[in-house]
């Protein structure tokens, strides 16, 4: 029998750049995580000029040299269009665009399967933007969930 569990968090305002924020969401959602056996864990970003993604969760010059590079494919110099919320909006729209808005990752005896070096980031892509929403959805097996279908299986046995 799965089981579903869905929360709404809000995540720290921040200024450009890229965050490990795996501490600050696991804050969020401990109590509820560790009831999983097994299943999937969903991140959504609900935000157009932010994006989640799974990096590096060591050497912060690793956050900063992506944060160089993705100034590199999206410079607020260029030519758009779409300029009505500032320089730094259209740039903004693109790197989440790279990047995505939602992660899943695999949950394993009440925690992320993340590996040694995986963390989950916070690309926030707007000079100065406020706290960031993540709706964040957990779906599978519960240690309670797993104890009713046992109780199921005896209970047909007899």
């Amino acid at each position: 029998m799965s089981t579903w569990t869905q929360k709404t968090i809000s995540l720290n305002a921040k200024r450009r750049g890229c965050y490990l924020v795996t501490d600050e969401v696991l804050s969020h959602i401990q109590s509820e995580l560790s009831e999983y056996k097994c299943g999937m864990a969903n991140f959504f970003l609900q935000h157009s000029s932010a994006s989640i993604t799974i990096n590096e969760n060591c050497d912060p010059d690793v956050r900063k040299d992506m944060e160089m590079m993705l100034n590199r494919i999206a410079p607020e110099n260029a030519p758009y269009i779409h300029t009505f919320e500032g320089a730094d909006d259209m740039p903004a729209h693109v790197k989440s665009s790279l990047f995505g808005c939602s992660l899943n990752i695999p949950i394993s005896n009440g925690k992320l399967a993340l590996g040694t070096w995986q963390g989950i980031w916070l690309c926030e892509h707007r000079n100065h933007a406020g706290g960031r929403r993540m709706v964040i959805t957990l779906q599978g097996e519960t240690r309670s969930s797993n104890s009713k279908s046992n109780l199921s299986n005896k209970k047909s046995e007899l």
